[in-house]
């Protein structure tokens, strides 16, 4: 009976023993757990999700909370501290540039990823093709009727990314004013704004006169893609991976983050992961464009 005893206490004695010695190792990685806030374009919401949701299986010890918002959202809120990384589908302005600086803040740009700008239209419109000076006169209000560039007697319905978009500002300035520094056109006063990539292709699908601009990546099979040719006479040329790099079509960009100065610690390491050829290849698979062969 004694000896039944003497084993139960030094068995229960053992436990305590265990469950003591596993506490201070959970305190170690809820000490060194590491939060990296990331927010910002629309366009690469899925994409910096991806990339959180896979450097986090490698990496448990860091969590990456990706919000979206926009482009101008995101950097607004790294000149405000907010968040750690900013990602955003267009190079920072100069006055943004010079109201961080002014708080502080010196931003550090690195290109992430490439994406081409498609032009999608409803897939019963029989238009194949256009140039970027048709669809600039069709999104600042000169053409207003499908017959005016080879389409149906069907009055065009204009679609846009909301202005604090990143893609918004892209499209105004590279094609609505074809990259001309002097050009002050503007969308037409009846072009739809909508919050995100997804609302566009959406309407585009359930409207036949429809026309709207989107990431690559978020182009679905039932809407059509236009293909674009740069000048009248030149080559017409749809979006792809390939089009891209070797520069063939007429409307592609880089897609950025911005830090708060240079990096360091994890951020410095989440973001060198990124533009590792492992990260690289989620840029593939989600329809972006690597900046390296993965």
């Amino acid at each position: 009976m004694r000896l039944w005893r003497w084993a139960a206490y030094l068995l229960l004695a053992l436990c305590l023993a265990g469950c003591g010695g596993m506490q201070p190792a959970r305190a170690e990685v809820a000490k060194t757990q590491t939060t990296i806030q990331n927010k910002g374009s629309d366009t690469m919401v899925n994409l910096a999700l991806a990339w959180a949701e896979t450097y986090q299986k490698l990496h448990p010890e860091v969590q990456i909370s990706v919000t979206g918002g926009g482009s101008g959202t995101g950097i607004t809120a790294l000149a405000n501290k907010t968040v750690d990384i900013a990602n955003a589908s267009r190079a920072i302005k100069a006055e943004e540039i010079e109201a961080m600086q002014a708080k502080g803040v010196d931003p550090v740009e690195f290109v992430v990823a490439r994406d081409a700008i498609a032009i999608i239209v409803n897939p019963a419109n029989p238009v194949p093709q256009l140039t970027l000076q048709q669809i600039s006169d069709i999104y600042r209000g000169k053409y207003t009727n499908w017959q005016e560039v080879g389409g149906e007697d069907r009055p065009i319905v204009r679609l846009s990314r909301e202005t604090n978009s990143g893609m918004h500002v892209y499209f105004l300035e590279e094609v609505l004013r074809l990259g001309e520094s002097d050009n002050k056109n503007l969308f037409s006063a009846d072009t739809l704004l909508l919050p995100s990539s997804e609302g566009i292709t959406a309407e585009v699908r359930d409207n036949p006169n429809a026309i709207g601009y989107d990431g690559l990546g978020y182009v679905t099979p039932d809407v059509k893609v236009i293909a674009v040719a740069a000048r009248p006479g030149g080559e017409y040329i749809f979006p792809s991976a390939e089009t891209v790099n070797n520069q063939a079509y007429p409307i592609a960009r880089d897609l950025y983050m911005y830090t708060a100065g240079e990096p360091q610690g994890i951020e410095k390491e989440y973001l060198a992961w990124i533009m590792s050829a492992e990260a690289q290849v989620i840029v593939k698979e989600l329809g972006f464009v690597p900046i390296i062969i993965p």
